[in-house]
């Protein structure tokens, strides 16, 4: 649930690479490229990647694109919940609470990924 985020734009780029990316995506009206070994190929890569608490949960799904809307809409609040978390990491942000200026631009990347990712 709380690395919903991150999860989510690595199967994207994961599904884009190995051009499956079109079965977790609304077909135009008419024209379904989806292939089934497609569909069972980015369907295997999804349950793969689950939790296995999710897996049990969306074992019975078949379809990619049913599955990732379903876990896009559980998980959908992450949206609502990252960003003022993110806001208040970045104003409570002091380079003084790290040992390391490595550390510090750790968490400066990180707090910036979340609210670029929350848009």
């Amino acid at each position: 649930g709380s690395n919903y985020l991150t999860w989510a734009t690595d199967v994207e780029i994961k599904l884009d690479g190995i051009s499956l990316d079109h079965t977790i995506m609304e077909p135009e009206a008419g024209k379904d490229e989806r292939t089934k070994p497609n569909k069972a190929k980015a369907l295997h890569y999804l349950q793969h990647h689950l939790h296995p608490d999710q897996k049990c949960e969306y074992m019975m799904e078949r379809d990619p694109l049913v599955l990732w809307q379903s876990l896009k809409n559980r998980f959908s609040q992450q949206l609502t919940i990252a960003p003022p978390r993110a806001q208040q990491d970045w104003i409570n942000l002091c380079f003084q609470d790290y040992k390391s200026v490595a550390a510090y631009n750790s968490a400066l990347h990180r707090i910036e990924t979340k609210l670029c990712l929350c848009g």
